[in-house]
């Protein structure tokens, strides 16, 4: 009597239907929202991150104001 009961579960655990992972489009901060959030906490790491922030914002007004000149 065991084996058809283990049987049994086992067929409908493989014909169960899976339920799909949530999607990143669900997420409402952005990646520079959380990075921002992470880098202004007191986490270790927390410092390098905020000066990857901000070596990224010099990038972009330095690109920007390249792209201006031509």
């Amino acid at each position: 009597m065991r084996v058809p009961a283990i049987l049994l579960c086992i067929v409908v655990a493989a014909c169960a239907k899976a339920v799909p992972p949530k999607t990143a489009a669900s997420d409402s901060l952005t990646r520079r929202q959380k990075d921002s959030i992470l880098g202004a906490s007191r986490l270790p790491g927390a410092q390098g991150i905020r000066g990857a922030l901000s070596a990224q914002d010099s990038a972009a007004a330095r690109n920007a104001r390249v792209d201006s000149i031509q």
